[in-house]
């Protein structure tokens, strides 16, 4: 009979082991929670901040370029999470006044499919002439175990000077791991 019940034993055992590690599903946000994520409104006080700081030397009304927010560690490469940072931005600084340039509409800008609008540094000069732009907004990010940094700058292009800087951090959950995937 010992054998029996050290057998059965052993069965709950494994049976409340294998219970304790099936994942838990997760279920969908509803509106409500996704209304309430932080992603959005972290990127417009990014964008705030960079416009406060422009001030008047580059005021509304006045045409501005964006280029996709790249990876710090591969300058040519951006994710999800870069495209919706500088889509972010630029939706920011337009509420604000300030025309911004729709690059993807353009053939003259370095498109790389998948990477969004990337721009080096000699093409800023030559593109804010052709389009007329008062500066350009460029940015990078850098991901860590459990966050994510980024830095945004607004650039005249005559001088290549930053006329502001911002740098701010995001958390690396589910969600921004599934962003910073390229695609």
């Amino acid at each position: 009979m010992r054998p029996l019940r050290r057998l059965n034993a052993l069965i709950c055992c494994v049976a409340l082991c294998a219970a304790g590690c099936t994942p838990a599903v997760k279920p969908d946000p509803t509106y409500d929670e996704a209304a309430a994520d932080r992603f959005v409104p972290t990127n417009y006080r990014a964008a705030d901040a960079l416009i406060a700081q422009i001030g008047d030397r580059v005021g509304p009304g006045n045409p501005l370029i964006i280029a996709t927010v790249v990876n710090i560690d591969a300058l040519d490469q951006s994710s999800t999470l870069g495209r919706l940072v500088s889509e972010q931005v630029s939706s920011r600084f337009s509420r604000a006044g300030y025309h911004m340039v729709e690059m993807k509409f353009r053939n003259s800008v370095y498109v790389r499919q998948n990477q969004g609008e990337l721009m080096l540094t000699r093409e800023i000069k030559d593109l804010a002439v052709s389009h007329q732009a008062r500066a350009v907004i460029v940015g990078t990010y850098g991901a860590s175990e459990d966050r994510v940094f980024l830095n945004l700058k607004v650039i005249d292009p005559a001088s290549n000077v930053a006329l502001a800087a911002h740098d701010y951090v995001l958390p690396r959950d589910t969600a921004m791991k599934a962003l910073l995937r390229s695609r």
